[in-house]
């Protein structure tokens, strides 16, 4: 009998309580805080007692079982059953505010509740090393600004990708809110001409027609596009010769608004008949059009 298993880990206050609570409702059975050392032999009881989705949260409330993980989804491999890793982070000062928001302690502290921000933010940053060499081998979300639909959403993109084929992330966001740190690569197109200053467009986004026949017309967009896309053709290939199996390819402008969704959009387009394609614009309010997945390869349902 196969079985899905999800792995779902990151920093502590990073939602996977959250990513959890998606899974649930797909129908996996799900675990929280399983010491790594019992891996093996809970999804083995899993698979007798015909449990064929299950998802597990570890974090660093299990830091002493943590060096044991890479030899226990080594051997799961070996049994023909590949995990989902997912790693859940967010921006040091989001942490912060988190957990000073609702008093709880962060597991790395000491004391009971760490009530000075220098004090928590050494804790965040010890975690990160601990968590480091798991996150590398993760699809990674970053949670920083997301609401809780919007990460639902990206769990399921993360559990229905394709195992055998690379998932290329296209995500549009603004500088000025923050840069997203789960991208693997981001192009800054900030010089490229801007809408904002079109009285007409600036109340609409890169995904209205206006706004997209406005940018076509711009040489210096057309290049960038062109300049993108050619690097990406020359190294996806390599990239998923390495088993990468998530891309994320950031497009950064100063709002978020119209030239990086713009562009995502349009590189998304171009890839999607070779790669299962996810479209993301981080800085656009959740509304039904946000997710857009190439149907070819995903079909992602709308959040709730």
């Amino acid at each position: 009998m196969s079985m899905e298993l999800v792995l779902i880990s990151g920093m502590s206050g990073s939602g996977k309580s959250v990513a959890l609570h998606a899974l649930e409702d797909a129908g996996y059975y799900c675990v929280d805080n399983l010491p790594p050392e019992l891996l093996q032999s809970f999804v083995e009881l899993k698979l007798s007692q015909s449990n064929d989705k299950v998802a597990i949260a570890m974090d660093a409330r299990s830091a002493q079982g943590l060096p044991q993980l890479p030899d226990q989804l080594d051997r799961l491999r070996k049994q023909g059953i590949t995990p989902k890793l997912v790693f859940l982070d967010a921006g040091t000062s989001t942490l912060v505010r988190r957990f000073s928001e609702t008093r709880r302690r962060h597991p790395l502290s000491p004391g009971a509740v760490t009530a000075e921000r220098q004090a928590l933010g050494q804790d965040i940053e010890k975690e990160r090393e601990l968590l480091g060499s798991l996150r590398d081998q993760s699809t990674v979300i970053d949670t920083s600004d997301l609401k809780s639909a919007q990460l639902q959403s990206y769990i399921k993109q993360a559990i229905q990708a394709p195992e055998d084929q690379m998932t290329l992330v296209f995500q549009s966001f603004g500088f000025k809110h923050r840069m997203p740190s789960d991208s693997d690569y981001v192009f800054d197109v900030r010089m490229l001409p801007n809408p904002h200053y079109e009285k007409d467009l600036r109340p609409l986004t890169g995904l209205d027609e206006p706004v997209a026949s406005y940018l076509q017309k711009m040489p210096e967009v057309q290049q960038m596009q062109q300049d993108i896309q050619q690097f990406l053709e020359r190294w996806l290939p390599l990239l998923a010769k390495d088993h990468r199996s998530y891309v994320t390819i950031g497009i950064g402008c100063t709002g978020g608004q119209h030239r990086s969704v713009y562009l995502v959009e349009a590189l998304a387009k171009h890839f999607e008949k070779k790669w299962p394609t996810v479209r993301r614009h981080r800085s656009l309010d959740f509304r039904g059009r946000f997710l857009q997945v190439s149907q070819e390869f995903l079909a992602v349902p709308a959040a709730s």
